[in-house]
């Protein structure tokens, strides 16, 4: 796999010929979350997948750091490989790379020592408590495999090739879906820990991959002189755009681990119903946010090289291609959301598959709205304009805790449900109005 220029060529077939991997990846990607939940529920009961699903909460909050630290560095080396800054480009790598690695570490430290109460405080019940602490244990023990991956990735995607790290999460993606099986059918008394360890070795397989062929990629790229390994100026500029995507992703972690915390006072069946239909929701949502980071590294590419009206083309043509993505998958989720749920669970409480359909037909039809939500997103992360994405984040993330406790009072479970839709009108107002803002004022500049 090549390199490749996004400044040149129809926006529409670049945007198209560049997401496309991205999407694909992000499938494979959800599933080993999905694998989880699906072996858990089918195999090991409602409880385990319960288990898997509120732990799978708190993972989301370490996510939200390799995911800052993956747009970070994505968007500055799209700008510097747009611009042809090739030696600042490689800086920009190294630095990202020894950043990583003491971020990484700070919080497996600290995730060892608060997992137990970290779920105490979301009130996990007593019957799932033991099995979600395993899984949330070993998952954290594989940080450094979420962290290099992700890092990895976005580099590759800077640099135009988002096929290369697909291959890399499509063949451990199909590894661990039969570790999964594999571990649950010859081992059933490691219950969710099974699960977990499937997840923690193919992982480790794909990241390591990965990096090794990222350093060979870098080394490719010719450059004359001597490269710095670190640079504070760099990492300053980095820290620009990962510090307030780690902030936004963390917050909206800790939100929905609130959110998970009211969620689980209703008992373990809402739970169980919750988790399989939360993965449905994720699968969207993530493909989506993906396909957004991949409108900001081509957004970036064009910034560095002072094309602007190729941006402007782009986030029509972005928006086009997520909804392509959104509406085949709202219709089938409004209309068979139970019966996919089921897929996840062995012997489902009519409770929870009441609950995963009524999540999903709540949600499901507002997912055009949340598309164009984020590929305004993506042009702004691509734009460095950072405030403007956190602002949007941040209205869509209070109103929907905020809704949830107020909510969940007079409609029970349902009321937490239907502050997901209040929450991404509000949000996508604002993205799209920040855009239209951001595109006038650099037209000017």
């Amino acid at each position: 796999m090549k390199n490749k220029d996004l400044t040149v060529g129809s926006p529409s077939k670049v945007l198209m010929s560049f997401c496309l991997p991205l999407f694909a990846s992000v499938i494979f990607q959800q599933l080993y979350n999905l694998a989880d939940s699906f072996v858990a529920g089918r195999f090991l009961g409602e409880d385990m997948l319960a288990a898997v699903g509120n732990g799978y909460e708190v993972t989301l909050l370490f996510m939200a750091f390799a995911f800052g630290l993956n747009i970070g560095c994505s968007v500055i080396v799209s700008q510097l490989f747009g611009a042809r800054q090739l030696k600042d480009l490689k800086t920009a790598v190294y630095t990202t790379f020894i950043s990583t690695a003491i971020v990484c570490t700070l919080l497996t430290v600290l995730g060892e020592v608060f997992t137990t109460p970290l779920l105490k405080l979301i009130n996990t019940p007593e019957a799932i408590l033991y099995d979600s602490k395993v899984y949330l244990n070993i998952y954290i023990a594989g940080l450094p495999f979420v962290f290099f991956y992700n890092v990895s990735n976005g580099i590759f995607s800077a640099l135009g090739d988002s096929r290369t790290p697909f291959w890399f999460l499509a063949v451990s993606s199909v590894a661990n879906i039969g570790l999964d099986v594999l571990f649950v059918v010859l081992f059933p008394e490691l219950g969710t820990a099974g699960v977990a360890w499937a997840t923690f070795i193919c992982q480790g397989i794909s990241c390591i991959l990965a990096v090794i062929f990222v350093f060979r990629r870098i080394k490719d790229i010719k450059t004359e002189g001597r490269v710095k390994k670190f640079s504070f100026t760099m990492l300053r500029r980095i820290s620009v755009i990962a510090i307030p995507s780690i902030l936004q992703q963390s917050f909206i972690s800790v939100g929905n681990i609130v959110i998970q915390g009211i969620i689980n006072s209703f008992g373990t069946s809402v739970v169980a119903g919750y988790s399989a239909s939360v993965k449905l929701n994720n699968l969207v949502i993530t493909s989506m946010i993906t396909v957004g980071n991949g409108i900001s590294n081509y957004t970036a590419q064009n910034l560095g090289a002072g094309k602007l009206d190729r941006v402007k083309k782009g986030f029509t043509s972005g928006l086009r291609l997520v909804w392509a993505i959104a509406l085949p998958l709202a219709l089938c989720y409004f209309f068979f959301g139970r019966e996919l749920s089921a897929i996840f669970m062995k012997a489902p409480t009519v409770e929870a598959l009441d609950t995963a359909q009524t999540f999903l037909r709540i949600v499901s039809p507002f997912y055009l709205m949340v598309a164009m939500k984020l590929t305004a997103d993506g042009v702004l992360r691509g734009l460095s304009k950072m405030s403007f994405f956190m602002a949007a984040t941040f209205t869509d993330l209070l109103l929907r805790v905020g809704l949830s406790f107020v909510l969940s009072k007079p409609f029970a479970d349902t009321g937490i449900w239907l502050s997901w839709p209040i929450g991404w009108v509000a949000a996508t107002i604002m993205s799209v109005t920040f855009y239209f803002v951001s595109v006038r004022k650099k037209s000017k500049e």
